[in-house]
């Protein structure tokens, strides 16, 4: 029979319509497979034309043989935010706005055109987080910022409009009404038992097992047990963190081992279906807190968002999170081979 389940960090609710659930494998996406290139002319990512994008903020020197860099970062062109601008705010009666200021980079995640993120070697992964918290760590110094969010977007589903591997940076100025809302349950929760409820989420579902797709020496990546879509997972540090920005050296390691064999399961279980992913982390005001706990949100595009999600803010999920994370804990991935050399960082 169907069921509710309410998501212990927003209190939302979300409909798991066992009657019309579907088995994990009827989500493999069913589209012709394709294998681009791995280099294209006209791509404005690839190497050779680094002068068609705006200059470099940073780049991470190649590894390969006969590569001149691994990584590169540089604002967007078509940036949704200016830095040139000052966020001043006017109020004018019910109406209130902030210029358009923030800082919208790209991360280039690899020289090669065809590589996903499931398929790279992980320490090519860990050059790419590098990059995260390096412009993460360096932007939130900058007082006029008040959050910062890194998030990849593949496949057309997913909202990239570039094919070329990359990832993207927005430091806004304010902070959203759905983080706050996150972070306001996190200190109810606090308050009331005195212990951070990720935490508390984190060791109830490692004693109960069920929802568990890979345990690290310093992460954890589950299926939540109210997980608002088929095959949502995420990623959390073991150790209390409520920045982004605390990740130690071994911790981005790990982190690359669980996020390359998480989406590399994704890519080989699902038929590499459009997916997104974000670094859920506090605002750097609250960097230091004790009741919030970052996470990366790992979101594949296998159902679209339909007249009763819009309407009523409840979302339908037709995967048992228990058998999602069963059908990808029995994948089967294999190890994507080490560069033959790689540069210090």
């Amino acid at each position: 029979m169907p069921e509710l389940r309410q998501n212990r960090f927003t209190k939302e609710w979300v409909i798991i319509a066992t009657e019309r659930a579907k088995r994990p494998e009827e989500m493999v996406v069913k589209r012709e497979a394709k294998t681009p290139p791995q280099f294209v002319a006209s791509c404005p990512f690839c190497p050779g034309n680094e002068h068609l994008t705006p200059p470099e903020i940073m780049r991470l020197p190649g590894g390969a043989p006969g590569g001149e860099w691994d990584v590169r970062v540089f604002p967007n062109k078509f940036s949704a935010l200016s830095r040139n601008l000052q966020p001043e705010r006017t109020v004018q009666r019910s109406h209130r706005r902030i210029n358009g200021f923030g800082i919208h980079d790209v991360i280039v995640d690899t020289p090669n055109h065809a590589l996903t993120t499931g398929l790279m070697p992980e320490e090519h992964v860990a050059q790419v987080l590098r990059c995260y918290k390096n412009r993460y760590v360096e932007l939130s110094v900058d007082p006029r910022i008040a959050h910062i969010t890194i998030f990849k977007n593949h496949g057309v589903d997913a909202g990239t409009s570039l094919e070329h591997p990359h990832s993207q940076l927005i430091a806004s100025p304010v902070i959203s009404t759905q983080v706050r809302q996150r972070m306001l349950e996190a200190i109810r929760h606090w308050d009331e038992f005195g212990e951070c409820v990720f935490c508390m989420a984190i060791a109830e579902e490692l004693a109960e097992g069920s929802r568990i797709v890979l345990a690290t020496p310093h992460f954890v990546a589950l299926e939540p047990y109210a997980s608002a879509t088929p095959f949502a997972t995420h990623i959390y540090p073991r150790r209390h963190m409520a920045s982004f920005g605390f990740i130690a050296d071994a911790e981005i390691e790990d982190l690359a081992h669980v996020l390359r064999t998480i989406l590399a399961t994704i890519y080989r279980g699902l038929n590499n279906p459009d997916f997104n992913y974000a670094i859920r982390t506090a605002p750097h005001e609250c960097a230091m807190v004790g009741y919030y706990h970052w996470y990366l949100s790992v979101i594949p595009r296998l159902t679209r968002v339909a007249g009763f999600e819009l309407g009523s803010g409840t979302f339908i999920n037709t995967v048992l999170p228990e058998a999602a994370a069963e059908f990808l804990r029995n994948q089967t991935v294999e190890a994507a081979p080490l560069p033959q050399s790689r540069s210090a960082i």
